[in-house]
């Protein structure tokens, strides 16, 4: 069975991220879905976004990919890193789920520059798990 929900990601904070002129914003990434962070202005290599992100899920288990820009003061964005989330002991029971947040490690070509904290939380499309219930266990 492939879960079908909506996962909230909480982009709590980054900790010895190695950016260049300190401006980050992040760029989280589900499939074929995108969403942007706040720029965390001037806060040095130890930064704070707490936002939330939601994303659909419908299908195969995959992974989160949240990527670090750090832009500076001509508009150019630097690639600080990649952190890549497994979702898979989140989504596979298919019921809702809470992962407390955790620290995962920014990487950048094989190299740890930093980590940041995330929490997630899936929850499962109303119904969705009783629609497939009754299919599987046809009473007739």
């Amino acid at each position: 069975m492939s879960p079908r929900g909506t996962l909230e990601v909480t982009l709590l904070s980054g900790s010895n991220v190695n950016v260049g002129n300190i401006n980050p914003h992040c760029i989280i990434s589900y499939k074929d879905q995108q969403k942007t962070s706040n720029t965390a202005e001037c806060q040095g290599s130890d930064t704070s976004w707490d936002e939330t992100f939601l994303f659909t899920i419908a299908g195969s288990i995959d992974e989160l990919r949240i990527k670090i820009i750090d832009m500076d003061e001509y508009e150019c964005d630097e690639d600080v890193g990649e952190c890549i989330i497994p979702l898979d002991r989140l989504l596979e029971s298919g019921y809702e789920a809470i992962l407390d947040p955790e620290p995962y490690d920014v990487i950048k070509q094989g190299e740890v520059y930093g980590e940041l904290a995330v929490g997630l939380k899936f929850i499962p499309e109303a119904d969705y798990d009783n629609v497939e219930y009754e299919e599987e266990h046809d009473c007739e």
